[in-house]
């Protein structure tokens, strides 16, 4: 079993994203077989989001959560295809998104993906975000490859 880690630097030559849209700190550990990823994200208060999501009442947008995991989705194939390597990924469907606690600023989230299913040029993955070891949120992230 092959069991990684990446730093910052990797994670940037993999992604496209920058500053502001960048919702991944560091990825912990990655396997092949079983293929599974895991990651994280520190939230600050920093953030941009926090500033009108909500006054006097912080909480991580459900829509960043998702978007950490579809950046987390694109890593994931990409280290085990390495064809992808400069390829695009988009967006092409959420299901099942569930959110089951709100995200605070100082709060480290853990994100998770498990398995996947490869058709052509669309991918299908299963993830979860958690804090402190409770489930934030969850969602199938479906993208289209370009």
């Amino acid at each position: 079993m092959e069991e990684k880690s990446l730093d910052h630097k990797e994670i940037l030559s993999l992604l496209p994203h920058r500053y502001p849209f960048l919702f991944l700190d560091r990825v912990i550990y990655w396997s092949k077989d079983p293929p599974v990823i895991e990651a994280i994200k520190c939230f600050t208060m920093n953030e941009a989001f926090f500033q009108g999501h909500f006054p006097g009442e912080p909480v991580v947008p459900g829509v960043i959560l998702v978007e950490a995991l579809a950046q987390l989705g694109m890593i994931f194939l990409k280290k085990l295809h390495p064809e992808f390597q400069e390829r695009l990924f988009f967006l092409a469907g959420v299901e099942k998104a569930r959110f089951r606690r709100p995200v605070f600023p100082g709060e480290v989230a853990r994100l998770k993906l498990q398995g996947y299913k490869l058709r052509k040029n669309i991918v299908q993955t299963s993830g979860k975000v958690l804090v402190d070891e409770e489930l934030a949120a969850e969602a199938q992230i479906i993208a289209a490859i370009k």
